[in-house]
């Protein structure tokens, strides 16, 4: 063993030494050989193969080939050596760029910290190579290869390639503003919250224009123009793209699509008791959708027949406005986190048809809005109050989660104490600030909820910042709202070297709804076994 690693460095002294190294391929075959031998050899051969890879184009394909066997070896530190290499390859042969970055892309799946942390360096030194070969060769795996894969490599782009200042030029955030049009036809839900933060990271986010071209691109994703044809699966489409248009509403870019298909699609009661019992491993879908549709209509244009959209929006708050009980010994539950989105819509709506709430045809349904109003009053009143006396002056500076949750618990009845006031005269004078609008930062992600002293029917897991509605009924008393209802729950190989061979296959819930959010298979993650395809 020891005649052939000093043979190796013989070749290595004969090759860097000759003034024309191509007329030594023989030598050159050895070190190939030599990626088929001992560990020793091995490591050796990762290092000289792409030293002298472009002196034998006629042996680029066997090198290559060599080298990547070298990738897959079972031993760690021949990998990394291996794959630190690779950008070799491309350096004067651009050629090569997207076969190495997609070989590259798909070692992103690796679980060694020290493998992905080279594998990471290599395709940035690509991409100083060449920038739009190495990102052709990252958006063919993000296409192709499995979810993870596709995921990091998503997270590359936005967070290597984007923030590099020597790699990103106008044509190269051009290529990939292009390519992430192209990727948002067929991508799962995780995938598109993803694109959107390239896009937003690109020119698009800076202007107005590309405001609204992202916005439009949401829009499509959401196919708001076609009718709701599957509760869990539309909805859960609909938030994402929604949650990702969100940021980029405002006085010049209104909301107004979103908000009429809320209306006429999602709101009406035969469809919306559905979303409550469609599922229930309390998700608490109604609140998500009411919090977004609050947002959306913040920036509400003009609608076409705003009379009706209104009513819509008002039925549904008489859901969650109980009148007074007839038994005072009852304490009706009030669910304040969806009572606050809905009076708040209504405010935002009702400057459209401000005649509506008066009801000036129908004294019945004005006297019982106005008797619900006045009973929410009263119990917003003694909440506030309670609040009011729990918020010491340490909290204004709050510690802990119970601070925090009593913070925007005391937010939302001050909101709709206003609201109150403003809609039982309709007015529509007040400016209101949603108390949901800084929870991200002030609040934990599974934290709004009541208070020790009282009790809520509603939990809410920790994921996708999905908040637990404030609601209070009499302590241990129970409950005879019709939110009682169930709440929905939203159906939430060895690399080939060569660009093109590789395909996915799709199984899950969100496949096939017309290209968008398509499932994808957990594929088998990256392996050893020497099965690449060609």
């Amino acid at each position: 063993m020891g005649d052939k690693i000093e043979k190796l460095y013989q070749i290595y002294d004969l090759l860097n030494e000759a003034s024309d190294k191509s007329k030594h391929e023989c030598e050159y075959l050895e070190i190939l050989e030599a990626a088929r031998g001992s560990d020793k050899e091995k490591k050796l051969a990762t290092q000289f193969i792409g030293k002298f890879f472009k002196f034998f184009p006629s042996l680029s394909e066997t090198a290559i080939d060599r080298q990547l066997d070298l990738c897959e070896e079972d031993d760690v530190l021949i990998r990394r050596m291996a794959i630190k290499e690779l950008p070799t390859f491309c350096k004067d042969a651009k050629e090569n760029t997207p076969r190495i970055s997609d070989i590259l892309a798909q070692l992103l799946n690796s679980s060694d910290p020290n493998e992905l942390q080279q594998v990471n360096l290599s395709l940035q030194l690509l991409a100083k190579f060449d920038a739009i070969g190495t990102i052709s060769g990252l958006f063919h795996q993000i296409k192709q290869g499995d979810e993870n894969v596709r995921l990091r490599c998503l997270e590359f782009v936005g967070n290597k390639i984007m923030k590099n200042t020597e790699i990103m030029t106008k044509p190269i955030e051009e290529f990939i503003i292009a390519e992430i049009k192209k990727l948002l036809q067929d991508v799962s839900a995780d995938e598109f919250q993803k694109c959107i933060q390239i896009l937003s990271a690109t020119n698009l986010g800076t202007s107005i224009t590309g405001h609204q071209e992202i916005v439009k691109l949401c829009a499509e994703q959401a196919d708001i123009d076609t009718n709701v044809s599957d509760i869990s699966d539309d909805i859960y489409i609909f938030l994402t793209c929604v949650n990702q248009a969100l940021p980029f509403f405002s006085s010049k870019i209104e909301s107004t699509t979103f908000v009429k298909h809320t209306c006429e699609k999602l709101l009406p009661l035969d469809f919306w008791h559905l979303i409550g019992a469609a599922d229930d491993d309390q998700t608490q879908i109604q609140l998500r959708l009411l919090k977004v549709f609050a947002e959306l209509c913040a920036h509400c244009g003009s609608l076409e027949n705003p009379k009706e959209k209104i009513e819509t929006v008002f039925n549904v708050l008489m859901e969650f406005l109980p009148p007074p009980p007839e038994d005072m010994n009852e304490t009706p539950l009030i669910l304040f986190s969806h009572v606050e989105c809905l009076l708040y819509a209504i405010h935002a709506l009702g400057k459209q048809s401000p005649e509506y709430l008066s009801f000036k045809d129908d004294e019945p349904k004005l006297k019982d809005f106005r008797a619900r109003l006045q009973y929410l009053a009263r119990r917003t009143q003694g909440y506030v109050k309670k609040l009011q006396t729990d918020i010491k002056e340490e909290t204004v500076d709050p510690k802990t989660d119970e601070e925090k949750i009593k913070i925007i618990g005391l937010k939302t009845t001050s909101n709709i104490q206003t609201l109150i006031r403003d809609l039982y005269h309709p007015s529509y004078k007040s400016v209101i600030n949603l108390s949901w609008t800084n929870e991200k930062a002030k609040t934990p992600t599974n934290s709004i909820t009541a208070p020790a002293a009282t009790k809520t029917n509603e939990q809410s897991n920790n994921t996708n910042n999905r908040k637990r509605p404030i609601a209070f009924t009499k302590k241990d008393g129970p409950s005879n709202h019709k939110q009682a209802k169930q709440m929905y729950s939203p159906p939430s190989g060895k690399f080939s070297s060569r660009i093109g061979t590789q395909s996915s296959q799709n199984n899950n819930k969100f496949n096939n709804f017309r290209g968008k959010f398509r499932g994808r298979r957990n594929d088998k993650p990256y392996n050893n076994n020497k099965n690449r395809q060609y």
